[in-house]
């Protein structure tokens, strides 16, 4: 029974991530869009998703556990390699595939998670540049000597012209 739980979980866990995956598609086309409010719902629709995987992965964790520990294996990790040498066939084949399924998903978001974060260092950069361009850095159009630090009395500026008339 422990291996049919196991599976279930891995079901579960494979949906989860294909979620995941759809939200990083939609928060590709969010930051190209530039829409800051979409995003940040999305990202706590993101967060549900994780805590939801977390909880599952946990309960995983457990029923491997049990299960390893059933066959006298209790020194051993626990793996989903290590549950399917402990299942039957049909059971170890489901495994196989649903751990080979997680793992294409999780490839896949991993991939789509890098491209996201360099669509956002892209628009970072741009807003930079932006601001640099809005707001330039004050120059000055004298010269100084470069070694020497600048000092500057606010209280003292004098025009172009400084006459005693």
């Amino acid at each position: 029974m422990s291996a049919r739980q196991i599976i279930l979980l891995l079901e579960k866990l494979v949906d989860l991530h294909k979620n995941l995956g759809e939200l990083a598609n939609s928060k590709t086309e969010i930051i190209k869009k530039g829409d800051i409010g979409a995003l940040q719902g999305l990202l706590l629709e993101e967060q549900k998703l994780i805590k939801a995987i977390q909880s599952l992965e946990k309960e995983r964790e457990t029923v491997t556990r049990e299960m390893v520990d059933k066959a006298g294996a209790a020194d051993e990790a626990f793996t989903i390699t290590r549950v399917i040498e402990y299942s039957s066939t049909s059971e170890a084949e489901a495994l196989q595939e649903l751990k080979d399924e997680l793992l294409e998903e999780v490839a896949k978001l991993k991939d789509r998670n890098h491209l996201n974060q360099q669509l956002l260092q892209q628009s970072l950069q741009f807003l930079n540049i932006s601001m640099e361009l809005l707001v330039p850095r004050e120059q000055t159009y004298n010269y100084e000597r470069p070694a020497q630090p600048i000092n500057v009395d606010q209280n003292a500026i004098k025009s172009i012209f400084d006459s005693k008339a």
